[in-house]
């Protein structure tokens, strides 16, 4: 990364984001641009970009924002770019794939899930995405090497607006694959968790990873998809009676508490809902409402309610 001062407009195509809201964190917040030359706007140095490029990614984690201004103030101005991770993310390699994918901590597995998605090689990314599902389950594959992989494409293409058609490879041979675990389990009795995204939302991978886990624990489900208004969602829920209702949102968005509180007055209210993404606000969700942390839990709390469900049966 140079080490020159960056204008607005240039710190928000890097960063992904609008310069709106750039001059929002700089007015609540003091993140804005250091340098300053008499008689021209001020400009955003390496360390004023180090420091947002920490905001942006806390704030897309669901960190409030002052909170996550807090952390990013603390990052030691005196820090190049490489010291705070921002370098590596702009790295190239000569390995048929141009720009690297950034996975964080996980393991080669992961990174070489990463290369195939940049050379756009999908027998490579199949192949691999189907050993770890058999060899780990979907949980673990999930979590240690589909989400890093994932959530690095999403970096790249906020801070380049690129990656596009990898992130459409990627999405579609994960789809696949988790697909394929759900037609490996088929279960029987009447669909107990019904899963649905929030109106808007098209996110839906994690909700299609929710119900591979769910069908290789045996849980039956029904899945609705992306983009579920919430009158179809409340029509979905009084005509099949589930036991618990998962609603996925990715973003802010789309999380508007209104929908869980309209699942909570149907007339037959699931024993549980769980509001599931980073979408979702904890202090706005409505009484009763569930928010697991990760989809190991969330896979914990169908099953509890699975064999809560048997029990009073068998009772």
């Amino acid at each position: 990364m140079a080490d020159e001062a960056l204008s607005a407009g240039a710190v928000a195509r890097r960063l992904g984001v609008a310069v709106t809201t750039l001059r929002t964190w700089h007015q609540r917040y003091g993140l804005g641009p250091s340098e300053h030359v008499p008689g021209h706007h001020r400009r955003y140095t390496p360390a004023d970009l180090a420091r947002l490029e920490i905001m942006r990614r806390l704030t897309g984690e669901g960190v409030a924002p002052a909170e996550a201004a807090r952390w990013a103030r603390q990052a030691p101005a005196v820090l190049p770019p490489d010291r705070l991770g921002l370098k590596a993310r702009t790295s190239t390699v000569r390995d048929g794939g141009g720009t690297t994918i950034p996975v964080g901590r996980a393991g080669p597995v992961a990174r070489g899930l990463a290369r195939a998605a940049m050379r756009l090689d999908s027998v490579t990314i199949g192949g691999t995405i189907a050993d770890s599902l058999a060899a780990d389950g979907v949980v673990a594959t999930w979590e240690g090497l589909l989400r890093p992989v994932l959530a690095g494409i999403g970096e790249r293409h906020a801070a380049t607006a690129g990656l596009i058609e990898v992130e459409h490879l990627m999405s579609r041979c994960v789809s696949e694959a988790l697909a394929s675990v759900a037609r490996a389990h088929p279960t029987t009795g009447p669909p107990r968790i019904l899963l649905s995204c929030a109106d808007e939302e098209q996110h839906s991978l994690p909700l299609e990873a929710l119900a591979a886990a769910l069908a290789e624990s045996g849980v039956s489900y029904r899945m609705l998809g992306a983009r579920v208004p919430v009158a179809a969602l409340v029509e979905a829920i009084n005509r099949t009676g589930p036991a618990a209702v998962v609603l996925w949102s990715h973003t802010r968005a789309t999380a508007d508490p209104h929908q869980l509180s309209a699942l909570l007055a149907v007339p037959r209210r699931p024993l549980l809902v769980l509001a599931a993404g980073p979408g979702w606000r904890a202090d706005s969700l409505p009484a009763g409402v569930v928010r697991p942390v990760d989809l190991a839990e969330a896979l914990s709390l169908a099953v509890a309610v699975r064999d809560s469900l048997d029990q009073s049966a068998a009772g």
